[in-house]
């Protein structure tokens, strides 16, 4: 069960939405995983309007805003859930139903379980979901039971969730497999036989069985379920069908494969309904297999010269400058890009947008002391001001020459005095 070797210098995602599961990074080369602490355009409306003071802003989107209680009640939620017994109890209820009997809150829990598991680490979420939704929950309570002798024709797939079990091979060789291994048959409708002796090495050991029937059939039918984009005869991205609910509402296409040239592309395509995040996804992981943001953002300036392109690649830019601001402010490079593609609204009267972005790098921004020490009371100060009380709005650093002494201390263009 393995993707085409030509695969390899893609970046595996499987993480879409936080509401669903979080996949550990280390499952990947390149994990896409949402950031919990990430915004919404709609949250720099709101962001912005209580640290700016009073900014109309008229028709934009509202959120709601929860109340005190209900802050609580999340609060207490929250204590619940990050309590591991009470998670392993959840998961034990669910895993005691009858496959018939789990209803998709079932299957969730299960899935934000399993998929810590080394056994269920390289399979896609659908195939995680399905296996989830067929398991069967099995406990051998004393040590030293034998589950499965040597030569014994083989039935299910076995994933160890409490304990340790040892297999004795025929050669003298023994293997001790512990939480998160598997054993059993592997995914064929052929007869498979046991080689060697399983026995459980502590009490209480504990399993999720899969009967080889569905077993094969899961990990077999995958492929229905992806679609491969191929340019120039390569495969560039590999995309899977998800459905996140068994209503059918919830369902679309999500990256789940692809190459960073065709990730950065992604951000200007159109995102399914099961994939709403890519973006801030994105933003939160490209580093880990992109050498410079540049990459990114001298794309963004080439598609924003595209007149159908322009509102997306604004919305790409507000979400970064929102989300993730020390990506400009600790690098030279990518402020001269922030400055282009202010000047870039400007130009085209994208006066909306611009407003955004200035309250965006105005919210985000942080207190900093800058000294400059000067020669002579006469010598330049290789930066120019704007503003004061005569214009009705606060002074701005308007220009900094390159190179000079205010651009080495760290003196850059916007920044409010």
């Amino acid at each position: 069960f393995q993707l085409p070797a030509d695969l390899t210098k893609m970046h595996l995602t499987d993480n879409p939405h936080p509401q669903v599961t979080h996949v550990p990074s280390s499952q990947s080369g390149c994990s896409i995983a949402s950031d919990s602490g990430s915004s919404s355009l709609s949250d720099i409306y709101q962001a912005t309007e209580s640290e700016m003071g009073d900014v109309d802003l008229t028709g934009l989107p509202e959120a709601p805003v929860d109340s005190e209680d209900e802050e609580e009640e999340e609060d207490e939620d929250i204590d619940r859930t990050s309590d591991p017994l009470l998670g392993r109890d959840v998961v034990r209820e669910c895993l005691e139903k009858e496959p018939a009997d789990k209803t998709d809150d079932d299957i969730e829990q299960l899935l934000e379980f399993m998929h810590q598991l080394p056994a269920f680490a390289n399979m896609t979420m659908s195939v995680r979901r399905e296996l989830c939704s067929v398991m069967i929950f099995e406990v051998v309570e004393q040590a030293g039971a034998i589950i499965l002798e040597d030569g014994q024709e083989l039935d299910s797939w076995y994933v160890i969730l409490n304990g340790t079990v040892e297999i004795s091979y025929p050669d003298g060789k023994s293997e001790s497999l512990c939480m998160g291994n598997s054993f059993g048959i592997t995914p064929s409708l052929e007869k498979q036989y046991m080689n060697g002796v399983v026995r459980t090495k502590v009490d209480d050991c504990q399993f999720v069985c899969i009967a080889q029937q569905d077993y094969w059939r899961i990990l077999n039918h995958v492929e229905k379920n992806t679609h491969k984009v191929e340019e120039e005869g390569e495969i560039v991205m590999v995309k899977e069908h998800r459905e996140l609910d068994r209503s059918g509402t919830r369902k679309g296409h999500i990256v789940i494969k692809a190459t960073p040239e065709r990730l950065i592309m992604h951000l200007i395509e159109e995102h399914s309904i099961v994939d709403p995040t890519y973006i801030e996804d994105f933003l939160l992981t490209y580093r880990t297999f992109l050498t410079s943001p540049l990459e990114v953002g001298s794309k963004l300036l080439e598609w924003f010269t595209v007149d159908s392109l322009r509102d997306k690649v604004t919305r790409v830019v507000l979400l970064w400058v929102n989300n993730h601001f020390n990506d400009f402010e600790g690098d030279p490079a990518m402020t001269r890009f922030l400055e282009e593609f202010e000047k870039n609204l400007e130009n085209t009267k994208m006066k909306g947008h611009l407003r955004l972005l200035n309250i965006a790098c105005a919210a985000k921004a942080k207190w900093r002391q800058i000294t400059l020490q000067k020669p002579s009371r006469d010598s330049p100060l290789f930066f120019s001001l704007l503003g004061g009380s005569d214009k009705g709005f606060g002074i701005f650093v308007e220009t900094v020459e390159i190179g000079s002494k205010a651009a080495e201390a760290g003196l850059k263009r916007g920044d409010q005095v």
